[in-house]
């Protein structure tokens, strides 16, 4: 067992491309964890869609040895963490296991909104903070002004940040002696009933399902039978070890040490992150704090585009689940698409990468519905249900209220952008709260209903300020809002798929925009198609696709105009019966391009 002194844990916070991953591959590369044949670039995200974006998804846990200036040997766990706002979760999680953290900043883009969001998290869980300044081999670099702005935004003492670069490796050794230097050793008491805090979990193929620990008192054996405290569930410890990033096996986790066990544990939905692990014979008396469970903020359907690949879906999503347990899914049916399932994840990215990997990994094609959030809708009954498909919406002479979730978002955006985001924000009905300047940038914090953010809102920030404005968010909570369902009509039969809730002022422009877009997408039947949206039994918006016509009058070449007539009459008599018994056929690619409809 390791002496508590020479431990020390910590975490890699930063914004989205600042350097984490590269750093941890160069800190991996000065202790020795890896040879330089071994290694590759970001060698902690494991996933071919984490390298193929760049961004770390999965946060991943490293134990390195390093031989200090002071001549001794101390043991570093160090944990990769992701830097997008969708998995602000695994960051928390991360942050709960350390005492420490390095803030990583970018020498030439400075302070960026996650970079805030991150560091308050840190500081909320009371880790030791030690900044350094990447990059600052880059020509526009400037690393003086950066201090002064760490000092100013974040209220961090900046002098003694350390200039390095991930890339070329300059200044990775000054970093490892401030880990062990500037950092707090765990505490923790080896004597005392097993604690350990259950970080994380995967499923393996041969081993089951692994789990991430951090030991916080007593000690973790092999062959001891142990028991989760949320769930009550014991089990048998077969192996334990540590990653270095390969596996090793060891007999014991003692206190302050980060490690993984295995124990005969079938599925990840057994193991909740959070849980408290305590020996069975001789349990703790109370549970760790844990963390709040990760919330889904957007749902979607899930939909396979050959209706037969139905259960291949339902096999592709369990095995994702096995892997991942903040998304889930139940089975829901449409008339227009059939069977599939209703998704819930915790922001659009997680719902992108999801979408992704089963289209990649278990060769299927899917249709997504347009993304929507749980509303609560308060019925005159004195109930409340929370609504996770508008199609479910219940009759509105039922309903008193409907209530919306509310972010709060932090935006920084430098000057010249700074009046079209603030015109963004406005038209996505936002309220401005304050609005600070850190040299030339501005910093905008604004709250903003969850479902104007959910579509689009990122895609348009980025384009509005030319990708220079950084953006987060966390939920706020629910706001009574004037929402409205609204349905769209083909040929007068209602599209579920297609039905959405919107703000009773916005709906008639959304309405109009999606009637637009179905009557460019849709075919031209033999007969005229109106397509509407209505609310309720009010139509707000309506478009119609003319009828194809066939010439019946070709073959007339001469002779009387009577004729002709007779022949025209005959095709508009079965031209009245089709548009009775008229059934229209949308096609998909109609579908997905109207979801995916840009609703500005």
């Amino acid at each position: 067992m390791t002496e508590l002194s020479r431990i020390r844990n910590f975490s890699i916070v930063a914004h989205i491309d600042h350097g984490k991953s590269t750093l941890a591959d160069r800190l991996i590369q000065a202790t020795g964890g890896l040879t330089s044949r071994e290694m590759k670039d970001q060698v902690l995200d494991s996933m071919e869609i984490e390298r193929e974006r760049g961004i770390t998804i999965k946060a991943q846990t490293v134990r390195l040895e390093y031989k200090a200036a002071d001549g001794e040997t101390y043991i570093l766990n160090l944990m990769d963490t992701p830097g997008h706002v969708d998995f602000a979760y695994e960051v928390s999680r991360c942050l709960a296991a350390c005492e420490g953290a390095l803030l990583v900043v970018d020498a030439s883009q400075g302070v960026e909104a996650q970079t805030l969001a991150n560091v308050y998290q840190a500081i909320d869980a009371g880790l030791e903070i030690v900044p350094v300044l990447n990059k600052v081999d880059l020509p526009a670099a400037e690393p003086d002004r950066i201090r002064q702005q760490i000092e100013d935004v974040i209220g961090l003492d900046a002098s003694d940040a350390i200039p390095i670069s991930a890339k070329t490796g300059l200044n990775i050794d000054a970093v490892l002696e401030a880990v062990v230097t500037r950092l707090p050793a765990p505490k923790g008491d080896a004597t005392a009933p097993l604690k350990a805090l259950l970080i994380d979990s995967w499923y393996d193929a041969y081993l089951g399902v692994v789990v991430l620990v951090r030991i916080i008192d007593g000690e973790l054996r092999k062959g001891q039978k142990i028991r989760m405290m949320a769930s009550g569930a014991a089990y048998q410890v077969e192996r334990a070890g540590f990653f270095t990033p390969k596996q090793v096996l060891i007999d014991s986790l003692g206190p302050g040490e980060v490690g993984f066990i295995t124990a005969a544990i079938k599925e990840v939905a057994d193991t909740h992150v959070g849980d408290t692990i305590t020996d069975d014979r001789k349990p703790a008396d109370e549970a760790l704090p844990g963390f709040k469970p990760a919330q889904q903020v957007v749902f979607c359907g899930l939909f396979p585009v050959d209706a037969a690949r139905f259960e291949d879906l339902r096999n592709a999503l369990a095995k994702l689940h096995l892997n991942d347990a903040s998304f889930t899914y139940e089975m829901e049916t449409s008339a227009a698409l059939g069977f599939g399932f209703r998704c819930g994840f915790l922001g659009l990215l997680h719902l992108e990468i999801i979408e992704e990997r089963l289209q990649r990994e278990f060769d299927l094609d899917l249709i997504a519905t347009a993304p929507s959030v749980i509303y609560r809708i308060h019925l005159t009954d004195g109930t409340m249900l929370e609504l996770h498909n508008p199609a479910d919406m219940p009759e509105v002479t039922k309903i008193e209220k409907i209530e919306e979730p509310w972010i709060r978002a932090t935006i920084f955006v430098p000057d010249e952008y700074l009046g079209s985001v603030l015109k963004l924000c406005q038209d996505r009905r936002g309220e401005q709260i304050e609005l600070t300047y850190a040299g030339s940038r501005a910093m905008v914090v604004y709250r903003l209903p969850l479902n104007e953010v959910v579509f689009d809102f990122y895609d348009r920030l980025k384009s509005v300020s030319r990708g220079y404005a950084s953006f987060d968010y966390h939920l706020e909570g629910y706001h009574e809002g004037d929402l409205v369902k609204m349905s769209i009509l083909v040929n007068e039969e209602p599209v579920d798929a297609l039905s959405m809730i919107v703000n009773r002022q916005r709906s008639e422009t959304r309405g109009r925009a999606m009637c637009e877009k179905l009557k460019e997408l849709i075919p031209r039947h033999l007969f005229k198609i109106p397509i509407q949206a209505a609310i309720g039994g009010k139509v707000i918006a309506r478009e119609t696709i003319s009828a194809l016509r066939k010439d019946v009058t070709a073959k007339c070449y001469g002779g009387d105009v009577t004729r002709k007539r007779k022949l025209l009459d005959k095709q508009k008599e079965g031209k009245k019966k089709m548009r009775q018994f008229g059934k229209v056929d949308i096609p998909q690619e109609a579908f997905i391009a109207a979801l995916k409809m840009d609703q500005d």
